[in-house]
């Protein structure tokens, strides 16, 4: 098989293989296993497009430096985060200096021409809601306008254009792949259907077959859903705060606009880790990101190479 990858890569005068990489903050880390598995399977692009924390990894994996951001990602602690949130009153809560300044450690000096994989970040315009594809000049610049989250990191001027966060157009940039001629795309996707932490519990109490991280499928699942029903397990939320109702809502837009997107221009394969039960700023989770990574890819590996046998027939 990696034989026929190789051979087609030859015979392509556009890019065979290309890699979409998705928003997602800090489940964004799940990237990092994904990528490393596809390596190790000989599966590499010819064209990486990376919206939001998805430009972070395609950026550094294209700048072949994924094991520096690698290493970051598994130092991160609690405290050490809270470090980099350089807090100020302007477009965002988070100027984003301090994370640059740890981007530069790896990607300084480094231009998109200088890159052996080509590269696209996704970001938008805030003055006129377009989408933006980055792909001249210093790749810093452009990977930090691609995770600017609103509200959260403040927006970034780049030619004259204000510029924030890709996912609010593009959350698995699949169509820029197919723009740039791309016969095969992987898509890594992150958006989840919970966005909002729930709790189970019969009188407000925990009930230990709820779904959890450490007990994905309840044991009894007739049970459980009759319980609901009768009223027996009550399905409670609490109230939430107004950073929980900010993240919440860019979660439930960025979700349904990746459904409508893919719909409409579907990968050829995609891999999707079960990472519904990371928060979205639980970057400290990195190492358990990355193993949901690796093995979302493992199991994805024969629907990407029955893509890849296709297009060779």
């Amino acid at each position: 098989m990696i034989g026929l990858i190789e051979k087609l890569g030859r015979d392509m005068q556009k890019p065979l293989i290309a890699f979409a990489l998705g928003g997602g903050a800090a489940k964004g880390w799940a990237h990092l296993g994904i990528l490393t598995f596809l390596d190790e399977a000989g599966i590499k692009p010819d064209l990486i497009c990376g919206t939001s924390m998805g430009s972070v990894a395609g950026g550094c994996y294209a700048a072949n430096k994924l094991d520096k951001l690698k290493e970051f990602a598994f130092s991160m602690t609690k405290r050490r985060m809270f470090s980099f949130m350089d807090v100020r009153i302007g477009g965002g809560i988070i100027k984003g200096g301090h994370l640059v300044a740890e981007l530069d450690k790896y990607l300084g000096g480094i231009d998109f021409k200088d890159l052996k994989i080509p590269f696209v970040a996704i970001a938008t315009e805030l003055a006129t809601g377009h989408e933006i594809w980055l792909r001249d000049g210093q790749i810093i610049p452009a990977i930090r306008a691609s995770f600017a989250m609103p509200g959260v990191f403040s927006p970034i001027d780049i030619d004259g254009r204000w510029l924030t966060d890709g996912a609010l157009v593009n959350p698995i940039p699949v169509s820029v792949c197919r723009a740039f001629g791309a016969r095969i795309v992987i898509a890594f996707g992150l958006t989840s259907a919970v966005y909002l932490a729930k709790s189970h519990g019969k009188n407000g109490d925990d009930n230990p077959t709820a779904q959890s991280p450490t007990n994905p499928i309840p044991k009894d699942a007739v049970k459980l859903i009759a319980n609901v029903r009768s009223g027996i397990l009550k399905v409670k939320t609490p109230e939430p705060n107004i950073g929980n109702v900010t993240m919440a809502s860019f979660n439930i837009m960025q979700d349904r606009i990746a459904r409508t997107r893919l719909a409409g221009d579907p990968p050829d394969a995609i891999i999707t880790p079960n990472v519904e039960n990371i928060g979205t700023f639980e970057f400290h989770r990195a190492e358990e990101l990355y193993n949901l990574g690796y093995d979302a890819a493992k199991q994805a590996l024969p629907s990407i190479l029955n893509a890849i046998e296709n297009i060779g027939a």
